[in-house]
């Protein structure tokens, strides 16, 4: 996907608004979700509106390429997510500290 000059899209493939973090996908999930422009800028109200609106315009001419974007998105931190959670629980972490405690002491 070619991205226009206020996107860009870094080494890793993601693309976000040039001069921020914020990624295409957030913004073209919340207008899914029936956000209009101007809520879409009281959620990100660093973005300039025009650009917004670009993104939107975008969007809606590239529907078919950004959708796959943004369910790869959705893949890759559904991923993260899940490999977040497998580290170990605050009852474990405590158990281990209680046990490196009785080694230290001994």
């Amino acid at each position: 996907m070619i991205v226009p000059d206020f996107l860009t899209k870094d080494a890793d493939g993601w693309v976000r608004f040039a001069g921020h973090r914020v990624g295409l996908e957030n913004v073209v999930f919340l207008y899914n979700q029936g956000y209009s422009p101007e809520m879409l800028l009281s959620e990100y109200p660093a973005l300039p509106l025009a650009d917004i609106h670009k993104a939107i315009a975008f969007y809606l001419e590239n529907r078919s390429d950004v959708d796959q974007y943004a369910a790869m998105c959705n893949r890759e931190s559904e991923q993260l997510r899940a490999a977040a959670s497998s580290t170990p629980s605050l009852e474990e972490l405590r158990r281990r500290a209680e046990a490196t405690r009785g080694v230290e002491s001994a």
